[in-house]
């Protein structure tokens, strides 16, 4: 791993103390609901419209509607407590891994589900850490007991072989998957992953989102989002309603301070194919995160998509989708100029 200064150090560990949450207390929290609004555009703050009360799973299953597509929804039982995993796609496809990024859950894949299921099955799985529909029942102080989690659920579904889509915490999660057992995963595809390749580096934006966080405003949400994200307005309300939600009822994990960029060593050693993109406005990765990626991983591809934030993956659906199904399908990526 390499040196930091001493000032980043800090400040990074304010970054994963304050930003970066799991669940190991969540059954102890009370349910947080929500008075759901219409995000008010611009500086229009009378564009507000007031309807019930949402628990967060209904705020969940009103985002899940937005796949429009047939799936299903089934709790594993893992020795950490149940494992939600939403499947879509042909039963006899190719699987494919879906990890969401923080606070997201699996209903953050609903620009591209549609894309991914048509020639794969496709098995996103909430994240036991974080809000969403997999439950924790045990306190956890180390990644391996979270890799173990992941591949107790890959056994159970009987997942011999199959490909990994992570996007942000759930790239850096994904390289662990890999890292433990590269025979089983296929190929690799990360989406901006967070402290992977480099540091997250000092920024106003960066600090107002660890502000946000230790005190989520619905008031306030729109201008992080607006940090996250080149278009806010491509984000469905129903999403941003259950996005909101997890924020209020995220809680502290100790696993987050082993949340850090991943040493030479561990990257020179991932055989897989891997793919890596990133938005031309994210404020998680830049030149530097995919020059360390194309530098150290032996068979890696790296793209950085215009017009897009940190969610890339809701900013520029189309394109993420075509490079992602290209590549699992082992067609070659080719950069327009």
């Amino acid at each position: 791993m390499k040196a930091m200064k001493p000032f980043s150090k800090l400040f990074f560990l304010c970054i994963i103390i304050s930003s970066i949450y799991g669940c190991n207390s969540n059954e102890q929290k009370k349910d947080a609901t929500l008075q759901t609004q219409k995000e008010p555009k611009g500086n229009d703050s009378t564009a507000v419209e007031k309807n019930k009360k949402l628990t967060y799973e209904q705020a969940y299953d009103k985002a899940l509607s937005l796949w429009n597509i047939p799936f299903e929804e089934i709790d594993l039982s893992t020795h950490l407590g149940p494992a939600h995993i939403i499947i879509s796609g042909p039963k006899d496809a190719e699987p494919l891994v879906l990890l969401h990024g923080m606070n997201a859950s699996s209903t953050m894949w609903y620009p591209n589900i549609k894309s991914f299921s048509e020639q794969h099955r496709v098995y996103a799985i909430d994240f036991l850490l974080e809000p969403g529909k997999s439950t924790c029942s045990s306190e956890l102080n180390n990644t391996q007991q979270i890799v173990n989690w992941y591949y107790e659920i890959f056994d159970q579904l009987k997942l011999k072989k199959f490909s990994i889509v992570g996007a942000s915490r759930g790239g850096w999660v994904a390289i662990n998957i890999a890292l433990h057992s590269q025979s089983r995963i296929n190929k690799l595809v990360l989406l901006s992953p967070a402290q992977t390749f480099t540091w997250i580096k000092p920024g106003m934006e960066v600090i107002s989102n660890i502000n946000y966080s230790l005190s989520p405003k619905r008031k306030k949400l729109r201008s992080i989002l607006e940090t996250m994200t080149f278009n806010v307005d491509n984000i469905k309300q129903e999403y941003i309603n259950q996005y909101f939600i997890a924020t209020e009822k995220a809680t502290m994990s100790k696993c987050i301070l082993q949340m850090t960029p991943f040493s030479d060593k561990q990257l020179r050693s991932l055989k897989i194919p891997t793919l890596v993109l990133i938005g031309d406005n994210d404020i998680i990765n830049d030149h530097s995160s995919l020059k360390q990626a194309k530098k150290m991983i032996p068979h890696v591809e790296t793209e950085i998509i215009k017009k897009a934030g940190h969610f890339l993956s809701f900013d520029q659906p189309e394109i993420i989708n075509k490079r992602i199904v290209d590549f699992l399908k082992g067609e070659k990526i080719v950069v327009k100029k």
